[in-house]
């Protein structure tokens, strides 16, 4: 079992990229290398790609251990960068044409897990969310400095929150007092905050949602990234994207549609595939998880 990360909708995604041995395929959000080891399994080369420095050592011992005979650096080469630069990481990597792409966007299980990464309101942890640690600007930072409005801004337009100036006028009144440090402070504002029903969705959802986004500039980076993605598929190949929320879904939907009137190829679901009640059952994170093909002519 991969203790690092649960890969949602495997199968699925292994069936719509149709794995052929020899070739080329580009895992943009590499994680615990889920996706990737059925890819190698199968054949295939993988480029992996991912911000975060645990994900990549993560991989290179687990994998390392599962394919006694895998060259990593020929049949797997890792990456630590963003995947938005997919076209320079790729022309540097012998991987100019591609058979598939793949992207599993969102936050991985091991960053919830992480109490220290500050990405769950479940654990008490810093206010950080940042997928590289590289990156200047934390969580913390947004919640304590922006204004009032700025912090509206943020909550409705990354988390569609519905209280989102309620929410803004707490947390302002609240760092007047002390910084606001951890997970669990700035859950605690929002639960005072916003009526919350055991039944509904936890009122910490949306904000930390927003707030990671940000922190990481997932939704800019992904805008970038799609074009430049299309660019490298060969004729027949195959861009998969998993996206956890509408506003992703969204930007890849629409850019899908832009890609097929530009003649560049054909949307292969015309609706996006969701997991089985099964995969739900045994992994919660699936739930909202929506897979979207492309092929390119």
């Amino acid at each position: 079992m991969n203790i690092y990360h649960t890969s949602v909708l495997l199968q699925e995604t292994l069936e719509q990229l149709k794995v052929k041995t020899g070739k080329r395929y580009i895992d943009g959000t590499l994680g615990g290398g889920g996706h990737t080891s059925e890819i190698l399994k199968r054949g295939g080369r993988v480029l992996g790609i991912d911000v975060d420095e645990d994900a990549l050592e993560f991989v290179r011992k687990d994998l390392g251990l599962k394919f006694n005979d895998l060259k990593i650096g020929t049949d797997l080469i890792l990456i630590k960068e963003n995947f938005k630069h997919i076209d320079t990481i790729a022309k540097a990597n012998g991987f100019e044409q591609v058979t598939g792409i793949l992207l599993d966007l969102g936050v991985s299980s091991h960053h919830l897990d992480e109490a220290e990464r500050g990405f769950s309101f479940q654990k008490e942890g810093p206010l950080d969310m940042r997928m590289d640690k590289e990156l200047q600007v934390k969580a913390g930072d947004l919640v304590n400095v922006l204004t009032k409005n700025e912090l509206y801004d943020l909550f409705t337009k990354f988390g569609e929150e519905s209280f989102a100036r309620l929410i803004a006028s707490h947390i302002v009144e609240a760092r007047k007092k002390k910084r606001i440090e951890t997970t669990t402070e700035l859950s605690d504002i929002i639960r005072k905050a916003v009526p919350f029903s055991k039944k509904g969705i936890n009122p910490s959802t949306k904000v930390f949602q927003a707030l990671r986004i940000v922190v990481n500039d997932e939704l800019d980076s992904l805008i970038e990234l799609l074009p430049k993605a299309v660019s490298l598929l060969e004729s027949g190949g195959r861009l998969i994207i998993i996206s956890f929320h509408s506003l992703e879904d969204r930007i890849v939907k629409r850019a899908f549609l832009e890609f097929a009137e530009a003649g560049l190829g054909k949307i292969m679901t015309k609706k996006p595939i969701v997991p089985c009640e099964e995969e739900i059952v045994t992994n919660s994170r699936a739930r909202s998880s929506k897979l979207r093909v492309f092929e390119k002519i």
